[in-house]
């Protein structure tokens, strides 16, 4: 059961960096299946959320932060040419974030989550990508969120793909 639960996440995990890749290159990319947008991560403790979609399908970012400045962030979102796929990533694309995350909860409105990680770090100048340890976060059927007395406040990348509830005719 391991050995195929370990495929299942492997093979999800290509999905993420397929969907990610072609979300990056915009001269290949139909931009009515990606769209990456910038936007600013605001410390003061004041819940904040930044929504982006794609036809019927959204992700949204709900957060509060504290410390430091605004941050430069980066959310795509990516909807595979068979219309049953639809992933979210938001990060800093500096790497590590250095706000500290009182709360955190992404939702992919329109599907079904299948897939989901969170980082305290992301891969820049050199440096890998860290993922949170997995009691830190829960994933849920549309969202993902921090874990209350578990979340060590770090978060710098959160990536989720869902399944659309789209069917062929």
């Amino acid at each position: 059961m391991e050995i195929l639960h370990r495929c299942v996440v492997g093979k999800l995990a290509a999905l993420v960096v397929l969907l990610l890749v072609s979300a990056g290159v915009p001269a290949q990319a139909s931009p009515e299946r990606t769209k990456t947008v910038e936007f600013n991560v605001k410390p003061g403790g004041v819940v904040h959320t930044f929504s982006e979609g794609i036809r019927e399908y959204e992700c949204s970012f709900t957060y509060a932060s504290q410390g430091g400045t605004n941050e430069q962030w980066l959310m795509s979102v990516g909807l595979s040419d068979d219309d049953r796929l639809f992933s979210c990533s938001v990060w800093r694309p500096q790497g590590k974030s250095y706000l500290f995350f009182t709360q955190f909860t992404a939702e992919l409105k329109g599907t079904k989550i299948e897939y989901a990680n969170a980082y305290s770090q992301t891969a820049a100048a050199g440096q890998s990508d860290v993922p949170l340890k997995p009691e830190e976060f829960t994933v849920k059927d549309s969202t993902v969120t921090h874990t209350s007395g578990k979340f060590n406040a770090q978060l710098s990348k959160l990536t989720a793909i869902g399944r659309t509830r789209h069917d062929e005719l």
